[in-house]
């Protein structure tokens, strides 16, 4: 600073033996602030605000297809199952000592561990033929796709869209 325009300060001393202070009062030149100002406080809230509403429903989406895939995956096993036990009784309904035939433990749920998205099960007509379904429950229950289904003859079906909830 030039020496006409020295600051003086409380303590009695001037600017050339305080220059590591800061001037009191409004009149000399303001320190360096740090910080955020409210407004950019706002717009970076507004910001996240924005992306949040579009990734919250992307990611949903993307959680209910693979919990979809998974009941999917545990109903093809499920097929395997029975036209293995068919193969050995020639009947979908018992297994090979003669009891009724349910599915075992793993074959019963989608996923095969942990809470239940997936409830699967499966009906036999005429002891030639069986409809597995794959019904919705707990977070799932609300699917677009409903109860996926699967016969003995490869036929899928879904309450929604087949080709979009069995496709992906």
């Amino acid at each position: 600073m030039a020496a006409d325009s020295v600051i003086h300060y409380p303590s009695g001393k001037d600017e050339e033996d305080n220059d590591h202070r800061v001037p009191c009062g409004l009149s000399g030149e303001m320190a360096n602030h740090r910080g955020f100002t409210l407004v950019e406080l706002m717009v970076t809230v507004a910001i996240i605000g924005i992306l949040a509403a579009i990734a919250y429903p992307n990611y949903t989406q993307y959680v209910q297809r693979s919990n979809r895939a998974e009941a999917r995956s545990v109903l093809l096993e499920a097929a395997q199952y029975l036209e293995r036990v068919y193969t050995l009784t020639n009947d979908y309904t018992v297994n090979q000592g003669g009891n009724p035939l349910v599915l075992p433990a793993g074959l019963n749920q989608a996923p095969k561990q942990g809470a239940a998205r997936y409830n699967i099960g499966f009906a036999v007509q005429a002891s030639q033929n069986y409809r597995l379904q794959a019904v919705p429950a707990g977070v799932m229950a609300g699917d677009a796709c409903g109860t996926l289904t699967l016969d003995s003859t490869g036929v899928r079906g879904a309450d929604g869209n087949v080709d979009d909830c069995w496709g992906r």
